[in-house]
C-alpha cells in the first residue's frame, strides 16, 4: 500500500454516546457537513462509525448501525468527497453496506474476533484497505481489570495472529494496516508502555495507525477532562510519529495537520 509520510484520519461518529462530542452527530446532514469540513482542514481519510466503542458501550444491531452510516457515505459520494471513506465497524454486514455506499476502507476494532465473516468480506473487496485493531472482549467489558504479561509483546503477538487470519482468507498483505488499540482493554500504564514500545509493532512490516485523540490515559497524565486534552494528544502524537506510526486517527484535524507538518519538516 502506498502511503504518504503520514495520513490524517478524521473522525465522524454517528452516535449519541461517543466519549467526546467533538465529532459525533446523530443527524445525517450534520455528519456530512462535519466530514466535509474535516476534508477541507486536511484529512486524508474520513472514518465513519455508527456505534460508540467507548468503554462501557454496547454494540448496536448491525441493521441499525448500517442504517446510520450508509446514507452519510452515499451523500458524501454524491457531494464528490475526494478522500477515502473508512467504515468503523465490527460487523461484516455493516462493512458490506458501507462499501456498497462508497467506503474504501474497513476499520475493525475487533480485527475479526467479533464477526468471523469480516475477513471474507475484506477479501471479497480487494480495493479496500483493512485496519486491524488490537482489543480484547467488547467495549462493554474491555476495561474490567485488563492484564498483560508484557503489553507490547502481547499486542504484537495477538495482532500478528489476526493478520494471519486475514491473509489466509485472501486479503493482500499490502492492504493491511495495524492499530495497537490505545484505550481498548488497556489501563493507563499499558497505554504508556505501548506507546514507548510502538516501534516493535512497526517492525513487523505493516503501516501502523494510532488512535490517541483525547484518550483517557492522556487525561490521567495531565489531570484534564476530555475537552482539555488537545495539547496532550499532540504530545502523544509526536511520540507515535517518532516511533514510526503512519496514520493518525483524530478529532482535531487542522491542529494535527499543522503540528505534523512542522514536526516532519524539522524532522527531529
Amino acid at each position: 500500500m502506498y502511503l504518504k509520510p503520514y495520513l490524517i484520519m478524521g473522525i465522524v461518529n454517528i452516535t449519541e454516546d461517543s466519549f467526546y462530542d467533538g465529532g459525533h452527530y446523530i443527524d445525517k446532514d450534520a455528519a456530512v457537513e462535519h466530514a466535509l469540513r474535516l476534508v477541507d482542514e486536511g484529512a486524508d481519510v474520513i472514518d465513519i462509525g455508527g456505534c460508540s466503542s467507548r468503554p462501557g458501550a454496547k454494540f448496536l444491531p448491525p441493521e441499525e448501525e448500517a442504517g446510520r452510516v450508509a446514507p452519510v457515505i452515499s451523500e458524501l459520494m454524491k457531494r464528490g468527497v475526494n478522500v477515502p471513506i473508512s467504515i468503523d465497524t465490527v460487523w461484516s454486514e455493516v462493512a458490506e453496506a458501507a462499501i456498497g455506499a462508497g467506503a474504501g476502507w474497513i476499520n475493525d476494532i475487533a480485527a475479526g474476533r467479533i464477526d468471523a465473516k469480516m475477513p471474507k468480506v475484506a477479501a471479497a473487496n480487494p480495493q479496500c484497505a483493512v485496519v486491524l485493531m488490537h482489543s480484547r472482549g467488547t467495549p462493554d467489558t474491555m476495561q474490567v481489570n485488563p492484564s498483560y504479561g508484557d503489553v507490547v509483546n502481547d499486542v504484537v503477538k495477538e495482532l500478528s495472529g489476526s493478520i494471519d487470519v486475514f491473509l489466509q482468507s485472501g486479503v493482500s498483505k499490502d492492504k493491511i494496516i495495524v492499530d495497537p488499540g490505545f484505550g481498548f482493554a488497556k489501563d493507563t500504564s499499558h497505554n504508556i508502555e505501548l506507546l514507548r514500545g510502538l516501534d516493535k509493532l512497526v517492525s513487523i512490516g505493516y503501516p501502523v495507525l494510532v488512535g490517541l485523540s483525547r484518550k483517557s490515559f492522556i487525561g490521567a497524565i495531565t489531570n484534564s477532562t476530555v475537552d482539555n486534552r488537545l495539547s496532550g494528544t499532540l504530545a502523544a502524537t509526536a511520540a507515535a510519529y517518532r516511533k514510526g506510526a503512519k496514520i493518525f486517527r483524530v478529532h482535531d484535524v487542522k491542529e494535527t495537520v499543522d503540528f505534523l507538518k512542522v514536526l516532519a519538516t524539522i524532522n527531529v
